[in-house]
């Protein structure tokens, strides 16, 4: 072998492995955690968490002088994005001043490995205009004057302001706007209590479109994919895992596909998820759900689905009794009804409707049909938001899961309220001006 260092250093890809493998064992010996590095050979990512009180980093800036600066690592989380990944801000142990963010090895969703985002956050806490108490306009609009409030002033004037218009029966004259509230339903409560109907979030702009196709199927509007566990693993659009956003999906979509796991990805664009895939599909924007209903018609009539979860978990009996009530409510006689009711969504139709070939769109759907209960699937947003229909699109996505009998399966889908408490609506009588009851 080539030698790698000279001048008394490894001269190989061994002898440098053993020689780093030492730093591992003086850690372990020492009783701490070492967090394996991404290297092939034993460098440590993270320091060892029970030296995170009192952790020492060499200044990089004052090299070549030895400089030491003593930190306390602090376990916090990004909210960058909704993704929630783990970080662990770096306070200065003098001054109690965070001087940068990485990532936090014991967080279960992002393992340590954050994005960009991630260690950015550190432009948030320092920036010289973040807004750090409560101001209020004391010029004319626009005109940039503001005077520093306390918080009790500050909330006693918004009170007031709410309490004037509910005593004077004007709740349809407030708005309430909150960025994407994940407290389930609390603030809606409040709302409702007070007859006040006019509650806005990002999500109304954002994936709401996504979100109803998938809510309408299984009464909750945000499933969470097992993609490490998957066989089969299959995006649309502008997807979570397109990377520009929920980082550690993407990183058990790289776990599944390094265990033998097939990626689909349907997007007009190639976008970085889709230079990953084994299946790259572009179709004309829309089509996706053509796309579809194609896989779900060839599950269906090549007898792949599974016919004890769609016997005992889709309402087939309603269906029979309010569709067909000329039909006998059987398994069976609901079984060939299914036959019919997808015969038209053939790989020709939508081959004409995406403008991928037909041929290409069998061989991806023979994929997905192998799948069985190990079939995860995940859309979020621009296919299925921001225009008409768009919903639909999970809507019949979630019926190949459905079909398959991968809801609630190891690499499968699982409903996001299943470990959840989430309270039941509140109902409350009708208040005049305020279109609710």
């Amino acid at each position: 072998m080539a030698p790698l260092f000279r001048r008394g250093r490894p001269t190989s890809l061994s002898e440098r492995a053993e020689r780093v493998s030492a730093a591992r064992t003086e850690v372990e010996a020492r009783g701490e955690t070492f967090y394996q590095g991404p290297s092939g050979v034993h460098l440590a990512s993270f320091p060892p968490k029970e030296r995170w009180d009192d952790w020492v980093d060499l200044d990089s800036r004052a090299w070549p002088r030895r400089e030491e600066h003593h930190y306390m690592l602090v376990p916090t989380t990004c909210f960058n994005c909704e993704s929630a990944c783990g970080l662990l801000a770096y306070v200065d142990r003098d001054d109690l001043h965070v001087r940068k963010f990485e990532g936090n090895p014991e967080h279960p969703g992002s393992r340590g490995r954050n994005c960009a985002k991630g260690p950015a956050t550190l432009n948030q806490v320092t920036d010289p205009d973040r807004i750090l108490y409560p101001l209020r306009r004391v010029g004319e609009r626009g005109s940039g004057q503001w005077e520093r409030v306390s918080w009790d002033e500050a909330l006693d004037a918004i009170a007031a302001r709410l309490r004037k218009a509910i005593v004077e029966e004007r709740q349809n004259e407030i708005m309430v706007h909150l960025g994407r509230p994940g407290e389930d339903g609390y603030t809606e409560k409040v709302l409702a209590s007070w007859g006040v109907d006019g509650h806005n979030s990002h999500t109304n702009v954002c994936s709401s479109g996504g979100r109803t196709g998938y809510q309408f199927w299984m009464g909750a509007d945000r499933p969470s994919p097992d993609h490490a566990n998957a066989k089969v693993i299959y995006l649309i659009s502008s997807h979570l895992e397109t990377g520009h956003y929920f980082n550690p999906h993407a990183q058990r979509i790289t776990d599944a596909r390094a265990n033998g796991a097939k990626l689909i990805v349907l997007d007009t664009r190639l976008s970085n998820t889709a230079t990953h895939a084994d299946w790259w599909l572009s179709p004309q924007p829309g089509s996706e759900g053509a796309i579809n209903l194609a896989v779900a018609q060839h599950i269906i009539a090549t007898g792949r689905y599974d016919r004890e979860f769609v016997r005992k978990w889709w309402n087939w009996q309603e269906y029979l009794e309010a569709c067909r009530p000329d039909l006998p409510v059987t398994f069976e006689a609901f079984e060939g009804e299914l036959a019919t009711l997808y015969a038209e969504f053939t790989f020709d139709y939508a081959a004409q409707e995406s403008g991928i070939d037909a041929a290409t769109l069998a061989e991806m759907a023979e994929t997905v049909a192998q799948a069985g209960t190990r079939f995860s699937s995940h859309a979020w947003r621009s296919a299925a938001a921001s225009n008409l229909g768009g919903w639909q699109i999970t809507r019949t996505l979630i019926l190949i899961s459905a079909l398959l009998g991968s809801i609630g399966t190891e690499g499968g889908l699982f409903a996001n309220a299943w470990n959840k408490f989430v309270p039941k609506p509140i109902h409350t009588r009708r208040t005049r001006g305020s279109g609710r009851s």
